[in-house]
């Protein structure tokens, strides 16, 4: 935890800095001249850049929403296979038995249980008939309904089995637009970088920087840290363990570890590990899980960032989140505050 706590230190450490220098970099710095590989300032280019990063985030959420759901349904999907299998075979044993019955009333001559009984001398045998036609009116009944009641089962499995089987075909639908999506939009993005020459995307990295460090001073600022002091539960700490165990690794769509993870990939498996399950994308887990006010936040809890609910990070206390930002780069600590919060859950609640 000390190095979390150094870390986050630095963080607040470096937006300060950065505010600090902010009034003297605008009173010296000329206005920023266009890139001649794009026309545009590198200001406008980290922009233009973080916006496609953000709708491949949003893509990836809708993609990783899809799977899940075609996993559940392929599960149910096959369930319902067994079921009807079981079905078809207990319909089999049940007419089976039905055969038997109508052959031994054949063995019989042909009459019906009451004719026999009718006929029947011996006041004894006339008894044992009574009770063997009750038994035998009672077994022939049983049996009739529970062919009909296991057709009825059948019929329903049957039912549902195409209709999830409609709904897995739509999520693969989904899945693969989604994709078509995320691959444009990352492309773009790498296309417009791979323009830049080396010291423009040194500063490029520089400019991205420093903008969070900005937004992250603005929110220290602002006064949203002041009550925030909470410890971590005892599930959150293993969870906060496990994330901050995987930094340095990278980022890539879609990705639950253990080599690489995207943001809501490295929340869900961090809570995966504190035996809480939650939802797989940062959508789901805005959606599903308890809402908690920033001021009664504590370290565990998970910061849903963007109005369209497209990123999630883990706070770790002091100020600071671990995250999978986007692809190109690896999971790290950077202030709660360097993106727009939209809101607060808590998995343990």
């Amino acid at each position: 935890m000390n190095r979390r706590h150094c870390a986050a230190a630095a963080i607040t450490l470096v937006c300060a800095l950065a505010v600090l220098a902010a009034p003297v970099q605008a009173m010296a710095t000329p206005a920023p001249e266009p890139s001649p590989a794009t026309g545009k300032t590198l200001e406008e280019v980290r922009e233009e850049i973080d916006t496609l990063y953000r709708k491949a985030g949003a893509a990836t959420d809708a993609y990783n929403l899809a799977e899940e759901q075609a996993k559940k349904q392929s599960g149910e999907i096959v369930q319902l296979a067994e079921a009807i299998a079981d079905g078809q075979a207990r319909i089999a044993e049940l007419k089976s038995t039905a055969g038997a019955q109508a052959r031994e009333q054949y063995r019989n001559g042909g009459l019906p249980p009451g004719a026999q009984l009718v006929l029947s001398n011996d006041p004894r045998l006339f008894l044992d008939g009574v009770n063997q036609v009750r038994q035998g009116q009672q077994a022939t009944k049983g049996v009739l309904t529970q062919l009909k009641r296991t057709q009825e089962d059948l019929e329903t499995y049957t039912q549902d089995a195409s209709i999830n089987w409609t709904k897995l075909e739509s999520n693969r639908v989904k899945q693969a637009k989604a994709k078509k999506s995320i691959t444009a939009q990352i492309a773009a993005a790498k296309k417009i970088e791979s323009r830049l020459e080396k010291k423009e995307q040194a500063r490029l990295l520089e400019l991205e920087q420093q903008a969070a460090s900005t937004a992250q001073a603005a929110w220290l600022s602002s006064g949203a840290l002041k009550d925030i002091n909470r410890e971590a539960s005892s599930s959150g700490r293993v969870a906060i363990g496990f994330a901050t165990a995987q930094i340095g690794k990278p980022y890539v769509w879609g990705a639950e570890g253990p080599r690489s993870y995207d943001c809501s990939g490295l929340t869900s498996q961090a809570w995966a590990a504190a035996k809480r399950p939650i939802p797989r994308t940062s959508q789901e887990q805005w959606r599903l899980l308890p809402r908690i006010a920033v001021r009664d936040m504590r370290p565990g809890d998970l910061i849903i960032y963007h109005s369209d609910a497209s990123h999630v990070g883990m706070y770790v206390g002091d100020g600071a989140i671990v995250h999978a930002p986007r692809p190109g780069r690896n999971v790290t600590l950077t202030g709660a505050g360097s993106m727009p919060i939209l809101g607060v859950v808590r998995p343990d609640k």
